[in-house]
């Protein structure tokens, strides 16, 4: 296992370096449509790109992306501010999901009511959900409204300042584009957010949802086995159950992990459609 847990600047810094390069791509895409015909399929390209970016937050977040923890907090709180998640906070509340996975009183994830219904299901899937608890967190934390149990005083204070400083930088960012006249934040970046989210969605979802609700990390997570692109962008992270039995183990040491565990898994989907299905048969 220490082994296993060994951390390195240079996976992390490869793996985040051919995550901008496709991010760039994708945008170089948009800014090449002639049309919107055109620019509405690249955007949503870009956007998917974008909002996995999730994945790099979450692991510097556990600080596991870079062996140089002041990286690992520039980095997540670069990427904290692109998807509207204060890395701070996303940070407090993870650390509450691992230490309570799928308890139904203190894990926060569980706060938000998962889909019962398909119709719920497809709501989640369009990712207003999540936008809007995003938006509403971070103009709450501003005026000091902080109720989250899992925070200490001295977090949840934290927590403000971050939202405070976040709130003025997109304030500024707005001001700046109507003051200059331009659509490229939209363009670039709002647009392909929202058309991107519901594949991080159906990423997410598959995580815990219709898992036990047991301590067990084997068995109240699921590892989903998909092919090398989806893991690529993902971080390695569809190795789900593994990365909860030991999170200390970076994203780069993870399918070694699973060769190690595969065998012991409790909830593994062949795939991302799989894992729906069987969310979706849960549902009926």
């Amino acid at each position: 296992m220490r082994e296993l847990r060994r951390l390195s600047d240079a996976a992390g810094i490869a793996r985040l370096a051919g995550h901008l390069v496709a991010l760039v791509a994708a945008g170089a895409l948009v800014a090449l449509a002639p049309s919107w015909p055109f620019r509405v399929p690249a955007q949503a390209l870009e956007g998917a790109v974008l909002v996995f970016l999730f994945a790099p937050l979450h692991e510097t977040v556990h600080r596991t992306a870079f062996r140089n923890r002041r990286l690992n907090a520039v980095v997540s709180a670069v990427i904290g501010f692109l998807l509207v998640l204060p890395a701070s906070y996303f940070r407090y509340f993870h650390f509450a999901h691992h230490r309570y996975t799928q308890d139904p009183v203190r894990d926060p994830e569980l706060a938000t009511a998962k889909p019962t219904t398909l119709r719920q299901w497809f709501w989640v899937l369009t990712g207003v959900p999540v936008w809007r608890e995003h938006v509403l967190g971070v103009l709450r934390h501003a005026v000091g409204r902080v109720s989250e149990p899992y925070l200490t005083l001295i977090q949840a204070r934290r927590v403000v300042v971050e939202a405070r400083v976040h709130l003025a930088l997109y304030t500024a960012i707005a001001v700046a584009s109507v003051a200059l006249g331009s659509d490229a934040a939209l363009r670039y970046w709002l647009i392909p957010a929202l058309l991107g989210q519901p594949w991080l969605r159906v990423f997410l979802m598959a995580e815990h949802t219709d898992c036990p609700l047991v301590p067990d990390m084997l068995r109240n997570s699921r590892t989903t086995l998909t092919h090398g692109f989806v893991r690529y962008f993902a971080w390695n992270m569809p190795f789900h159950s593994e990365h909860h039995s030991d999170p200390a183990v970076p994203f780069h040491a993870l399918p070694r992990l699973h060769l190690r565990l595969a065998p012991l898994l409790g909830q593994t989907a062949q795939g991302y459609l799989a894992a729906q299905r069987e969310i979706v048969r849960g549902l009926c």
